[in-house]
């Protein structure tokens, strides 16, 4: 997900069985009720209802492979769909949506006028479809990717393009149904299972070939630190994120800001023993950098794989 949006999280939904006596209820993880649950095996819950371095430069462009719909289907900016009602908090999502982020919508999701929706965090921490097609590429066909703040669905629609399933873990379950519609657009529904759920929480019941990071980055005002620390990662810091992912996958995608410190970042590769492969590519839309990518792990290209 998502890199730049604000940390604020909202109580996950869950099903709890009725408590024993002198035992406390378990809460379980509340999978979205529109996809099917091929994934429990993953979840630690029995039944629920519903290296090296090498820096290069990359440059995204538009003729990248993206998602496309099975479909086209024709709909006005923003229509109900048939299933449901307009997102009702879309109005206050309004004034985040003027501006710069309104003009780069194309950018987010080229598929935007066909229904494509996102809520106001969505607009300036999506990662734009062309960086994010150009990480799932580093996925092998088939994978089990744990995409563990998916946000408004993104990297997610990208990575189930890619032939991977996804499961998509989101805390904030207004955007998991944002994010489940925007599948629905692109046509790759069938391969993502999207869980209401805290990331660090599920961490340890998940098994995975990959997992994709891109937690919240502190809201746009991060651009304004001449350098950014992996401290600065919301909601918990750089380094327990990545040790947390790792109890999943040995492989591990990183979407970081721009200013990142490239040698903190370099520093999570040798948190395995034996060390990761690690790789970092700058990302850029219309010939500005957005972000970075670290690579770790089988993801990673060294250089002998560019001869």
């Amino acid at each position: 997900m998502d890199g730049g949006r604000t940390n604020q999280p909202k109580m996950a939904k869950t099903n709890a069985a009725p408590p024993r006596p002198g035992r406390r209820a378990r809460a379980l993880p509340f999978l979205h009720h529109r996809t099917t649950h091929r994934f429990l095996r993953l979840l630690g819950a029995t039944t629920t209802k519903t290296a090296r371095r090498h820096r290069r430069t990359a440059r995204p462009t538009h003729n990248r492979r993206v998602a496309r719909p099975a479909e086209p289907k024709e709909r006005a900016v923003g229509a109900a769909e048939p299933d449901g009602p307009r997102d009702p908090d879309a109005a206050a999502d309004a004034a985040v949506v003027a501006g710069k982020y309104w003009a780069h919508r194309h950018s987010l999701f080229s598929l935007y006028d066909r229904g494509v929706r996102m809520d106001g965090e969505g607009w300036y921490s999506a990662t734009p479809e062309a960086i994010a097609a150009s990480q799932a590429a580093r996925a092998a066909p088939g994978d089990l990717v744990v995409d563990a703040f998916a946000g408004c669905g993104a990297n997610s629609i990208q990575f189930a393009a890619r032939g991977c399933f996804v499961v998509a873990v989101e805390i904030d379950p207004r955007k998991v149904e944002l994010a489940a519609h925007n599948a629905r657009v692109y046509g790759v529904e069938d391969r993502i299972q999207f869980v209401v759920g805290d990331f660090f929480r599920l961490a340890p019941f998940l098994k995975a070939d990959l997992v994709f990071l891109s937690p919240p980055w502190g809201g746009p005002s991060y651009i304004h630190a001449p350098v950014y620390t992996l401290d600065m990662l919301k909601p918990k810091d750089g380094y327990t994120t990545f040790q947390a992912a790792q109890k999943i996958a040995p492989n591990v995608i990183m979407f970081l800001p721009r200013t990142v410190d490239i040698s903190q970042v370099e520093e999570l590769s040798w948190l395995s023993s034996p060390a990761l492969d690690f790789e970092s590519e700058e990302n850029y839309i219309h010939h500005r950098l957005k972000g970075i990518t670290a690579y770790f792990g089988r993801t990673a290209r060294l250089p002998s794989d560019h001869c």
